[in-house]
């Protein structure tokens, strides 16, 4: 069969070599990762950050028999008329199927002091985009710069480290691309009650080692700064193939670029418009490709978009865009007093967006509501505060690709193979399939999925009990002082 050459080696390509010999590859395929490491889990990084796993914690796990990793190894140039990939390292290989998975890089600020002359990141700054970043960041007071996901997730990892945080972002409160004002507030409170010392509606406009200086003139004592200010697909590859690239390399419904031989995934992928950089929507198409490149009848299809905070004790997502186009009615539950809040954005009776705070049982319930298109129940407040309606509870039947572990991307599927292979616990659960070693959000369901197989079987399952997921009925009380809210669009 036809040799595959993958160009990088992150979770997306990680995940690809391993798909492709589950989906019947069995021609060669080797692999160029820049970094000197074997792949490893990036969306894990803030848990190096508070000291719960190490840089050798992350490591996926070995691909199959068969694939040739090449590690510390950078592709130059590719040569497509010959079907050749040059490398740093002097050699040339060539391919019949080229993957780009180059990723995305750091969008560095452009904040006086914060480069030196030769383009280098100034003594305490770094990105936090490798391993090396996480392990080596500076010891003293912390100012996280930027208060979008991975700024919250590493404000609070540093917290939990014992570390003395500041963060500092443009808009009016963390997430404020993605959140209202009342989750927003929310959020802020959250990180206040964690020891973090915010500075919204503020921009940093020098720094200096162990300095940072704010447009208003305070100077915040930085010995270390997380830059965590976005990223940028890399696509210097790609541009310099010759293939089409806009915001990222264009692919079409097979992750075709211009070029029929050469296919991209992942951060430096532009899909159907749009480059998602989130690690979930890099698996799927890892999934599709693996597919495709085995010779099945099949498309990439774009599953609907979740943002998840991977942070212990925060439930925290976003279904869908900012404002979903053809929502026609808007419900609202506020909760402040118990720090909850749900937005949700109905078209029809499916849902069209949601933002979730504090709620996991309707999170887990609305998430796969959106992911299948499936109607919501017609008792929506019910649904949101996670209690029975009436005596038709609303219910959710997990299907077998449901991704319950979203830091390891452990589907429901997943956990009972592991459990027919003879985990049935937390701990043997862990070490088969790494769900729950990451943010630690998903154990309730996971015991949950443990508890369900163990009923079907009649096999005890040690410690699989635990809060109700998606599915599973329960009863809570609204507190005093919750409101909520729900009507058209339109007047």
């Amino acid at each position: 069969m036809h040799h595959v050459l993958v160009v990088g080696h992150g979770p997306a390509a990680h995940r690809l070599v391993e798909r492709l010999r589950a989906h019947g590859h069995r021609g060669p395929v080797t692999v160029l990762g820049a970094e000197p490491r074997p792949a490893y889990n990036r969306a894990l990084l803030t848990s190096v950050l508070d000291g719960t796993l190490t840089a050798g914690d992350l490591e996926l796990p070995a691909p199959p028999d068969g694939v040739r990793v090449r590690p510390g190894v950078t592709a130059t140039a590719v040569d497509r008329a010959r079907r050749l990939v040059r490398t740093d390292t002097g050699e040339t290989l060539g391919y019949d199927r080229l993957v780009l998975a180059t990723g995305a890089r750091p969008r560095i600020p452009q904040l006086p002091g914060v480069l030196t002359a030769d383009g280098r990141l100034t003594e305490g700054a770094t990105a936090l985009r490798t391993a090396d970043d996480a392990e080596q960041l500076a010891d003293g007071p912390v100012v996280v710069l930027g208060g979008g996901v991975l700024g919250i997730e590493t404000t609070l990892a540093l917290l939990r480290a014992g570390r003395d945080v500041t963060l500092v972002h443009p808009g009016p409160h963390p997430m404020h691309d993605r959140l209202d004002d009342t989750a927003g507030a929310l959020l802020a409170s959250r990180l206040r009650s964690a020891g973090a010392r915010l500075r919204t509606g503020r921009a940093a406009v020098e720094y200096r080692p162990g300095k940072l200086v704010l447009d208003d003139g305070e100077v915040l004592r930085a010995d270390a700064l997380a830059l965590c200010t976005g990223v940028e697909p890399e696509t210097a590859l790609a541009r310099r193939a010759g293939l089409a690239v806009r915001t990222g390399v264009v692919v079409d419904r097979h992750l075709r670029t211009a070029d029929p031989r050469v296919h991209a995934l992942g951060d430096c992928a532009e899909f159907g418009g749009e480059v998602s950089g989130r690690v979930g929507t890099a698996w799927e198409q890892a999934e599709s490709l693996a597919r495709i490149l085995a010779g099945h009848d099949t498309h990439h299809r774009a599953g609907r978009p979740v943002l998840r905070l991977r942070a212990p004790g925060l439930d925290l997502a976003c279904l869908g865009p900012p404002d979903p186009p053809g929502a026609t009615r808007h419900i609202t539950l506020s909760d402040p007093a118990r720090g909850r809040h749900a937005a949700l954005a109905l078209d029809g009776d499916r849902v069209a967006g949601a933002v979730l705070i504090g709620l996991p049982r309707a999170t887990a319930a609305l998430t796969q509501l959106y992911a299948r298109e499936l109607p919501v129940p017609s008792d929506r407040f019910a649904l949101l505060l996670g209690t029975e309606a009436g005596a038709h509870p609303a219910r959710v039947e997990l299907p077998d690709a449901a991704v319950l572990c979203h830091c390891n991307h452990v589907t429901k599927a997943d956990l009972l193979r592991a459990w027919r292979a003879g985990a049935h616990d937390l701990t043997g659960i862990a070490a088969a399939t790494r769900a729950t070693t990451g943010c630690g959000g998903c154990a309730d369901d996971v015991r949950t999925v443990l508890a369900s197989a163990a009923g079907a079987t009649g096999t005890p399952s040690a410690g699989a009990t635990g809060t109700p997921s998606a599915g599973a009925s329960s009863t809570a009380a609204p507190a005093t002082g919750a409101s909520a809210t729900g009507g058209n669009s339109d007047p």
